[in-house]
């Protein structure tokens, strides 16, 4: 198993600094930076600055990985046509730019979108078969660029169309494509699973990336949940693909109002006080999974 952190941790904004953060996750011992593709909008724009940025991460021996939230105006399982074909384009543009970075790997809620707007026309039923109807199609880019496909377990507050694992499971066996696999996220799970293990124990060799928070937000190891119980459910599965923890305790910016982070979750918010947790984090996790 490799083990990895979200850039965003240490940010307010969906970008960021990857050169920066690939040469600070490397002295924190992680072997992963999962980096959000909502960066390709304004920071990183050119074939070339991917092309670099896939490059320095090879040299300092960071595996990169990417999540992303889609937009409203990217959502899959919309309604409208519109929306639908503009969703694809995204996601063919977004792949090829993931491919370039050498990331094989894309989680998140990609089958619809997020934050999502409850007071929004709703139908799951119609929504579930329309996105597989369209992930089908992503599924055979993501072929073409040796992607695979995370589709992330999100909480009812956070999501509607896949909240379990269950639900993610029969997803998945619709689209049909092994390029497409369950993701899961202990702090969505905490919420909706019943049991946090035997969730990822059904999942099984479905599980193709891994998210870990506490209840709180913060770093692994900083609250309350069973992280023994979750090792234990991953060796069971011999599970051997990313593990990224993804704590957001900063308020302010746009990531602090999507993540609903409405405090600082920590008194001394310093970078090196971040890098300290960090750090610390990882090497709990590595002693938990690996045992």
């Amino acid at each position: 198993m490799k083990y990895g952190i979200y850039y965003a941790y240490w940010e307010k904004e969906w970008t960021g600094d990857y050169f920066k953060y690939i040469d600070k996750v490397k002295e924190l011992g992680f072997d992963i930076l999962e980096i959000s593709c909502g960066a390709f909008k304004k920071d990183y724009t050119t074939d070339e600055q991917l092309l670099r940025i896939g490059e320095y991460a090879k040299e300092k021996g960071i595996i990169l990985t990417a999540g992303y939230g889609p937009q409203k105006d990217e959502n899959l399982a919309s309604p409208d046509e519109a929306v639908q074909k503009n969703a694809i384009e995204f996601f063919k543009e977004t792949l090829r730019k993931l491919h370039l970075m050498n990331i094989h790997i894309l989680g998140g809620g990609l089958y619809s979108y997020w934050p999502v707007d409850f007071n929004s026309d709703i139908n799951k039923e119609r929504d579930f078969e329309t996105s597989v109807k369209n992930m089908k199609l992503i599924a055979k880019y993501a072929e073409e660029y040796d992607i695979t496909l995370g589709m992330e377990v999100l909480n009812r507050f956070e999501g509607y169309l896949i909240n379990t694992c269950d639900e993610c499971l029969r997803y998945i066996d619709a689209v049909g494509n092994n390029r497409v696999g369950v993701m899961l996220d202990t702090f969505h799970m905490n919420i909706e699973e019943d049991n946090i293990g035997d969730a990822i124990r059904k999942a099984g060799d479905k599980l193709v990336h891994f998210h870990m928070g506490e209840r709180n937000r913060k770093v692994p190891g900083k609250g309350t949940m069973p992280w023994a119980e979750i090792g234990q459910a991953l060796r069971d599965i011999h599970y051997q693909h990313a593990a990224v923890m993804e704590p957001f305790v900063l308020q302010g910016g746009r990531v602090g109002q999507d993540i609903k982070i409405w405090r600082n979750l920590l008194t001394d918010t310093s970078e090196a006080k971040l890098d300290a947790d960090a750090k610390h984090s990882c090497e709990f996790v590595r002693h938990v999974f690996e045992l």
